[in-house]
């Protein structure tokens, strides 16, 4: 039911934001979308590394006891 999201849902989205923002706020709203995507895959990849860097010290500790 709420699996891949077909091309006719696509377009049907597209055109209630088209009608919702307008075609001349459209380039802007996709600009900020982008950074948003892009700030949130930033953080994930800094939270996952610190994870990492924590399991790895664990277990370094583990080793030297």
């Amino acid at each position: 039911m709420f699996g891949r999201i077909g091309v006719s849902e696509l377009l049907i989205i597209l055109v209630v934001v088209l009608i919702f923002f307008g075609p001349a706020k459209l380039p802007a709203l996709a600009k900020s979308m982008g950074q948003a995507v892009s700030e949130f895959r930033k953080g994930a990849k800094e939270i996952s590394k610190e994870f990492e860097e924590a399991a790895a010290e664990e277990t370094k500790e583990n080793a030297d006891k």
